[in-house]
């Protein structure tokens, strides 16, 4: 496995790259953030560590800029920054997990291969739901054979809700299937997430396709 770290310190960094290579990783290596989008670009990886709070570009704006031209390599943040707002928003840009400094290389480890055989499950089939089809191998989605403008976790979402059509999701499930991680039960992420995706996927379209089961969570189905 290729993994790139984008850290600027370099004792975190050589950290990680000793922790992986022993590990049986290999493991390439950027200081900046504008390197890292770059090397991001030119070569293949089955995963990215990128710190949040990097020189010249921050991890954001690596994910959100390899997010756009369709770079789905799974990333795992890693920074100091430990409040619920910075976690959300690296998540809504498409990052896949977060961990917050300072932090075990065992879980590091541990987090990493979960981003790793997660991406290893992607089905290749299209699913479908009424007039709604779900391309997961092309990230594309179309309603009524229009296209939707989904963000990645958008995406990850309206997929595993056709993956279950008809079955009621709870919060911690969707938590744990799209991000793979463990919300802080305030953290609201999961409904901000569903509000956006029906706003684009059953506001322009006739007939609702995503429900609230009160108390119990959401379900994708044609009533």
């Amino acid at each position: 496995m290729h993994i790139l770290i984008a850290e600027d310190e370099a004792k975190t960094s050589a950290y990680l790259v000793k922790g992986l290579t022993e590990n049986g990783f290999t493991a390439d290596t950027a200081m900046d953030g504008r390197a890292a989008l770059r090397l991001a670009q030119e070569h293949i990886y089955d995963a990215l560590v990128l710190d949040v709070m990097l020189p010249v570009l921050d991890g954001w704006s690596v994910v959100n800029q390899l997010r756009a031209s369709g770079n789905h390599t799974p990333v795992l943040f890693l920074t100091a920054r430990d409040r619920v707002e910075d976690r959300v928003r690296g998540l809504e840009l498409g990052g896949d997990d977060y961990l917050v400094k300072p932090f075990a290389f065992s879980e590091l480890l541990a987090r990493l291969r979960s981003l790793l055989r997660r991406g290893t499950q992607i089905q290749a089939e299209i699913l479908y739901l009424a007039d709604l089809s779900i391309d997961p191998v092309r990230h594309r989605a179309e309603r009524s054979g229009q296209t939707l403008k989904l963000t990645p976790k958008e995406f990850a979402l309206l997929a595993l809700l056709v993956r279950n059509a008809g079955k009621v999701l709870s919060r911690l499930y969707i938590a744990e299937n799209v991000w793979g991680v463990d919300f802080d039960t305030q953290t609201n992420v999961v409904d901000v997430v569903i509000r956006r995706l029906r706003s684009k996927v059953d506001a322009p379209f006739d007939g609702p396709l995503i429900h609230t089961v009160r108390g119990l969570g959401y379900v994708l189905e044609k009533r």
